[in-house]
């Protein structure tokens, strides 16, 4: 048996739920209606989960000390959007929910598309793209070949 190549959650450590809550809500993304009010949020997107939870709780739970942080966490997480200008008003809608730009909005060096990161109240680093490459199907997933 191999392990399967897809990820259902992708769950991150919070200072506060609250704040990490509302502002992933004004994202205008969608609460599940299995998360559990002061323990742990669901929000769906278009093909996984994205959980929030306490960050002692997390580190407690995958047996890992909840040591500081650093500002560059050793990932970042990605948006692909239809167009240049759908990044510009990604970026403006984290910026209003209370999200910070890291890099504005710009042609990406990379590819021929535009991209810009902006971090959530925690500092985790959200990259907005529009990559011409990766078309992004009916159900709002994208395909990289």
């Amino acid at each position: 048996m191999t392990v399967p190549a897809r990820m259902s959650i992708v769950t991150i450590g919070v200072a506060d739920l609250q704040r990490s809550k509302a502002f992933y809500e004004a994202l205008g993304w969608e609460l599940a209606s299995s998360s559990v009010d002061g323990v742990i949020y669901w929000f769906r997107t278009a093909d996984t989960y994205l959980g929030l939870f306490g960050y002692e709780s997390l580190a407690e739970d995958a047996n890992l000390p909840a040591s500081p942080r650093s500002p560059f966490p050793g990932f970042t997480l990605a948006i692909c959007v239809e167009n240049n200008e759908a990044v510009s008003a990604a970026m403006e809608q984290a910026v209003n929910a209370g999200g910070s730009v890291l890099k504005p909005a710009q042609k990406a060096a990379e590819f021929d598309g535009w991209h810009g990161y902006f971090a959530d109240p925690d500092g985790y680093p959200w990259e907005v793209a529009f990559n011409p490459n990766f078309p992004i199907g009916g159900d709002g997933r994208i395909t990289i070949e």
